[in-house]
């Protein structure tokens, strides 16, 4: 896992939330955790990570997430109990 990985997941555990991370980001978070990411319908997208599974909708048309997903992947991750 890199420096930008590790700057992702800080910001996603920022209090308070923030409404500006990049969705390729924490894609590229997950695929340095090992995750698999799979394309669904539209927008959607398939992660599994560590046996847990969510499925997460891309932004559109801006690439920045939105608070509502940032906590969505918050709670993810600590399902998928991932600690950095």
């Amino acid at each position: 896992m890199n420096s930008k990985n590790r700057k992702t997941y800080r910001e996603i555990y920022t209090d308070p939330v923030k409404a500006d991370i990049a969705w390729s980001d924490i894609e590229a978070l997950f695929s340095a955790l090992g995750a698999k990411i799979s394309e669904g319908n539209g927008s959607r997208v398939r992660v599994e990570l560590n046996g847990e599974r969510a499925v997460f909708h891309r932004p559109y048309p801006e690439n920045n997430t939105d608070k509502g997903v940032v906590k969505s992947v918050r709670r993810f991750l600590e399902n998928a109990e991932v600690e950095i």
